[in-house]
């Protein structure tokens, strides 16, 4: 062939592209759009809420020219219309379609309405009017799909639209995580249309079943299939339900109707989908409402990365909490270097909290050996063998009783009178910051107290009598874990004095022995001076993020592998970080027993 392609040859390939085209587009004539979606949105006094859920809505992985958006608020007392009018004026267009009334004139408050947050009857029939009149909106537009939305649930998965539609039901709602035992679903009903918990409530709550489940109500993120015949009968007004007589609710008219009409509820649980904050008590007030975001905030926290906010709405989101340290001199995040993800994970919580914590270096197991374990003095109990497993300590168990040791060093070292300690491996109950400042508050002027146990794993069946005169804590028993807890300057010294590297137990055994809880009374005895004066707060204010054998359960300490002796050099404990709420740390170098 010459210095051009022959002619034939050009023809050649001409025919091929041309067959190429023509099986692309013969495979494209069987692709279908995906099912056209109405949006409802209401919104009243969310501002707190509405930068995160606006964030994220824009989000969802689906094609927005197949996305119809319906937005209603009034009667709003905060700034819930000027983010509307901000996020809409970058994403409008975005959408296929628009019907949107954000009435200003409108009073900031119903009849009887004093904390912007009551459902008076008269603030249940707006609603149940708006969604009525958006219902038939969605059926006059030939809308496949209605999906009410409510403006305080944060869609962290982006396929959840998606996947919902795919699912091909009636009626379905994606499971929402929430704090305690809330979710978007009523596993059952009474007779008189109130809420009652199913004996598979617990079980789709924790996953531990999973698929889509036929349940009583779903409410706060629902997607209708207006395709189907029945889905006419829906309603949320309760004069369009002969002969019912229950509760003046918008979303138990509409599950009635659903009933009636024989269309059932599906909750879906087989991936996390996104948050939602539980409703409000009567007369809380929208300042409750915020600290619940915060609790959902760091709630989130456990497993995806904080909730994002556009750009062009950072400035409808307030400051971060003032910093300080809750009256305590010190407060540890005792933390493994290579637990970075750890470490970022509790700075962001510290930060939403706001709390001044200083970083601690754990001793990390997997770097020590016996020379140095041997000049530090350390030798495991005589006679211990784990309660439940019948071995001996791991590296790792020693490394996180090194990394309590050393900090209550640094405590008398420094002669911090109280002081709060943090794992790396917990999730926050609600108000904790403010439960905190109670129990202090209490323990300060009921008790002496050595250790206060913020969260930790009760071993024992026997009643915990209350402190006389608290509400908030309780005389401990036997219990392991050392998850969060206060310590005073005097539990440090007690608790170093008793030369516990010479008789080596694990952190959450020794500390029983200490304030003389402990069933292993030959262990105990080889203490014989036990007088830590040790409590816990009841209920507890922190968890772990995973227990055993749950998905994401990693331990440090259980079954860490032994490295010979001489293998490394003796781990220099040490770290720096800059950012809001995080001290410079600069830790051990390996302390010798004198100076110990």
């Amino acid at each position: 062939m010459g210095k051009y392609p022959s002619l034939p040859y050009l023809i050649y390939l001409l025919i091929i592209t041309y067959c190429e085209f023509c099986v692309e587009a013969a495979e494209n004539q069987d692709e279908l759009k995906e099912p056209t979606v109405a949006v409802v949105l209401l919104a009243r006094n969310k501002e707190h809420t509405l930068p995160y859920f606006l964030t994220l809505f824009e989000q969802v992985n689906y094609p927005k020219k197949r996305m119809a958006l319906y937005i209603r608020s009034d009667h709003n007392s905060d700034r819930t219309i000027p983010i509307l009018e901000e996020w809409l004026a970058h994403n409008k267009h975005k959408y296929h379609y628009t019907d949107i009334k954000l009435d200003k004139a409108s009073p900031t408050s119903y009849p009887g309405d004093v904390e912007g947050t009551e459902w008076s009857d008269e603030r249940f029939s707006h609603v149940m009017g708006l969604k009525e009149d958006l219902l038939n909106k969605a059926r006059d537009s030939w809308a496949d799909v209605v999906w009410f939305l409510d403006v305080d649930v944060f869609l962290t998965n982006k396929d959840v639209l998606l996947n919902m539609v795919n699912e091909e039901k009636a009626i379905v709602a994606p499971m929402l995580n929430s704090l305690a035992t809330y979710s978007n679903y009523w596993g059952g009903m009474t007779e008189d249309y109130w809420y009652t918990r199913s004996d598979d409530y617990i079980p789709i709550l924790d996953r531990k079943q999973k698929g889509c489940f036929d349940v009583s109500m779903v409410h706060s993120c629902v997607l209708v299939d207006l395709t189907r015949v029945a889905s006419d009968n829906l309603t949320y007004i309760p004069k369009n339900l002969p002969g019912y007589k229950g509760p003046h609710d918008d979303i138990i008219v509409f599950a009635i109707s659903a009933r009636n009409a024989g269309l059932p509820m599906h909750v879906c649980n087989t991936e996390v989908y996104g948050f939602i904050p539980p409703p409000l008590e009567d007369g809380q007030g929208l300042n409750i409402d915020v600290k619940q975001l915060i609790s959902i905030k760091l709630e989130v926290l456990v497993e995806h990365p904080p909730l994002p906010v556009s750009s062009s709405l950072t400035k409808f989101v307030p400051p971060l909490p003032k910093i300080d340290n809750i009256g305590f001199d010190q407060i540890y995040l005792i933390n493994l270097a290579r637990r970075v993800e750890r470490r970022d994970r509790m700075f962001h919580s510290f930060e939403e909290l706001g709390l001044k914590v200083k970083l601690f270096e754990a001793v990390d197991g997997k770097k020590l050996n016996d020379s140095y374990l041997k000049e530090l003095g350390v030798k495991q109990m005589a006679g211990y063998k784990d309660p439940w497993s019948k071995r001996d300590m791991t590296f790792g168990e020693i490394g996180c009783f090194l990394s309590h040791y050393f900090l209550w060093v640094d405590i008398v070292n420094n002669g911090y009178k109280k002081v709060l300690l943090f794992e790396d491996d917990i999730r926050f109950e609600p108000y904790f910051k403010e439960k905190v400042e109670v129990m202090t508050e209490e323990a300060d002027r009921l008790l002496d107290w050595d250790l206060i146990y913020l969260g930790r794993k009760k071993m024992k069946s026997a009643d915990e009598p209350w402190v006389e005169d608290s509400e908030t804590l309780v005389y401990v028993d036997y219990s392991y874990w050392t998850l969060c807890y206060a310590i005073t300057l005097q539990g440090a010294k007690k608790l170093l004095a008793a030369h516990p590297l010479n008789q080596l137990v694990p952190v959450d055994e020794y500390i029983p022995i200490m304030f003389n809880k402990h069933p292993e009374t030959d262990w105990m005895e080889k203490y014989p001076v036990r007088n830590l004066n040790a409590y816990s707060v009841a209920p507890l204010y922190v968890f772990p993020t995973h227990y055993v054998g749950e998905d994401g359960y990693i331990s440090d300490t259980e079954e860490s592998p032994i490295i010979e002796e001489d293998a490394v050099a003796p781990p220099t404990m040490s770290h720096s970080l800059g950012g809001k709420g995080l001290e410079l740390e600069i830790g051990f170098n390996g302390l010798a027993k004198d100076e110990l």
